[in-house]
């Protein structure tokens, strides 16, 4: 029988986490400065737990490596993507992801395409979103001058915007912010600035990569152009906010409604409960979702029903050249 499989998230401990993972969604954190629940895993460095099923107690790495069917036979060494819910208490640090390319030869893993939907965000939230460089010359002579405040780009945000991230886009997620962030399943972070802060659990600054920073951001800065397309399915209003080759993401959103979704071209659909409740039903059985629940819909799953009050976020992998 065909069905979804729910996940059993991980959780990263951060410096600059807080406890708005459990107060938001409920879930059983490690510490009250949790900063990120790895959702839909199967990275080494927090893989996801499959929930039910026959492959109830596996890991999502698991089940990619031994169940490739699940997925419809689609091609690769890793599970291409990954999807987080970040916390920011605090400001994280100004970052940038390397591309495949550079990733494959010096951290020898995938590159770190993201975006970010904004779930919550306090009055006057900004992220840093690029910066004012417009040469790599430039940018180095900023960076070591210590113009921070001149060089960095901050944009406003709040609950509901959607940033797509490509890597080499010189980003930190601002304080009082929540994002669900959907990108390649990778860990490589190049840490540009961290606002001269210690940490308390060292007592010492953490490490900055200045030179890899500079090497791999995309000089000047462009903000990307989103294909977004609003699509109805039944009394299910679809937001699809990007299509890369790196994945495609959409927000599905039903309010006292239904409404039956036939698989495309994706092998598999990846899918985030951020707000209400309601069901899915897949091959004659339905299954309640409530806020806080993240499942895959695999390859055998060609037909689904969503139900209720929800909204949710679903991503799907891109097709790669």
């Amino acid at each position: 029988m065909s069905e979804p499989y729910f996940l059993t998230p991980a959780f990263q401990e951060k410096m600059w986490g807080g406890t708005r993972l459990r107060d938001e969604f409920g879930y059983d954190l490690p510490s009250d400065h949790t900063g990120e629940c790895w959702a839909i895993s199967a990275h080494p460095h927090g893989p996801a737990t499959v929930a039910n099923g026959p492959y109830r107690g596996m890991t999502l790495d698991q089940v990619w490596a031994k169940h490739r069917d699940v997925f419809g036979n689609a091609q690769g060494d890793v599970f291409p993507l990954l999807t987080k819910i970040l916390d920011a208490k605090m400001d994280l640090s100004v970052q940038v992801h390397p591309d495949d390319a550079y990733a494959e030869e010096h951290e020898h893993e995938l590159g770190k395409t993201e975006c970010w939907y904004v779930i919550k965000a306090d009055p006057g939230a900004t992220m840093i979103y690029g910066h004012h460089a417009k040469s790599r010359a430039e940018l180095r002579e900023m960076v070591e001058a210590g113009q921070w405040d001149q060089l960095l780009r901050r944009v406003p945000v709040k609950a509901g915007d959607f940033l797509y991230v490509p890597s080499g886009t010189v980003h930190a997620i601002g304080k009082g912010i929540m994002v669900l962030e959907t990108q390649q399943s990778s860990d490589t972070t190049y840490r540009f600035y961290d606002f001269d802060r210690v940490d308390p659990t060292t007592g010492k600054k953490r490490p900055l990569h200045i030179e890899q920073s500079i090497a791999v951001a995309n000089v000047p800065h462009s903000d990307p152009q989103l294909n977004r397309e609003e699509t109805i399915v039944g009394d299910v209003a679809v937001t699809q906010f990007v299509k890369t080759p790196f994945f495609a993401v959409y927000r599905w959103q039903v309010n006292d409604g239904a409404g039956t979704f036939a698989r495309g071209e994706a092998p598999y659909t990846l899918v985030s409960v951020l707000d209400g409740a309601g069901s899915i039903t897949v091959d004659g059985t339905a299954y309640s979702l409530q806020k806080g629940q993240h499942f895959i819909l695999p390859n055998d799953v060609k037909r689904w029903t969503l139900a209720g009050n929800l909204m949710a976020i679903a991503s799907e992998p891109g097709v790669r050249a």
